[in-house]
């Protein structure tokens, strides 16, 4: 059998529904393999065709979007016309709740949102758009490798033209500070620290706070061109900005803290959106 590969053939930027840790921002690298009869071109598949279909069926129906695992026990999923209300129970009777357009979420079958069942996902995704000399199909997801500093995070940008409009999507990241020009990887670990599983929340965009079962939760609500979004989330797990969360302001806003909270240096940053992209501000 012929076969064919591509290597970080894109990059899923998502959010995912974990069990024990609730609300995450993920970033995979995805890595591809077609197996197959060679076409009349000589080929199994034209790469040009790779880029156009295959990548462009991963890019729309899981990039940016909110993964949730469809078999995790006590999820709550309700219907309404083209909109899901979601409700997630996660680790000691804390909850995430859900609600915005289809478009927004994804089902995945499985009890847990893994790089191996969103493989699967992909690979049942792809499947019926591959020409029938292509009889095999691998997806490998792999996050970043990197010996620094790295945090998870969501956050939805209501202003934006595209699918970051939408509230719940998420990156890995790293972050890169510059401490008077020599890296300061305590201050890296400092706010990967921070921004440790948070959603990263625009004050603007909150709409209350209060209780549910006795934890305090943060309630986000806007309307974007997609749609009405809300989103219910234990308030230990936000970090409220007073901007937009758009990884420009990021950057500016840990530079300006870290000049505020480390006096007496001059900083540059460079905050990371996922994979190889992002933003530098100096303080």
């Amino acid at each position: 059998m012929n076969r064919l590969f591509v290597d970080r053939l894109t990059v899923i930027d998502c959010a995912l529904l974990h069990p024990q840790r609730g609300l995450l921002g993920e970033s995979w690298l995805c890595d591809l393999e077609l197996g197959g009869g060679l076409d009349a071109q000589g080929m199994v598949l034209d790469f040009g065709e790779v880029k156009r279909t295959v990548k462009g069926i991963i890019d729309t129906v899981f990039d940016h979007r909110l993964l949730v695992p469809a078999r995790h026990p006590g999820l709550a999923i309700a219907a309404d016309g083209e909109r899901l209300r979601i409700d997630f129970p996660y680790g000691d009777g804390r909850h995430v709740a859900h609600d915005g357009p289809a478009d927004a979420v994804h089902l995945i079958d499985a009890p847990e949102v893994s790089a191996q069942a969103v493989s699967r996902a992909i690979r049942q995704a792809l499947s019926p758009a591959l020409p029938p000399n292509v009889h095999e199909v691998a997806v490998s997801l792999r996050t970043e490798a990197s010996a620094g500093a790295q945090y998870r995070y969501c956050h939805g940008l209501r202003q934006h033209a595209g699918n970051c409009q939408r509230i719940a999507h998420g990156h890995r990241s790293r972050i890169e500070i510059l401490r008077d020009g020599a890296r300061a990887p305590g201050l890296e670990a400092e706010w990967a620290g921070r921004w440790r599983d948070a959603y990263v929340g625009t004050r603007a965009d909150l709409a209350e706070t209060r209780l549910r079962d006795g934890i305090p939760v943060h309630c986000f609500q806007y309307v974007a061109a997609q749609g009405a979004f809300a989103l219910e989330i234990p308030v230990e797990r936000c970090y409220l900005i007073d901007t937009d969360s758009t990884v420009e302001h990021l950057a500016a806003h840990v530079a300006a803290r870290l000049a505020i909270e480390h006096p007496g240096a001059r900083y540059r940053v460079r905050a990371f959106e996922g994979v190889d992209k992002g933003a530098i501000a100096e303080a």
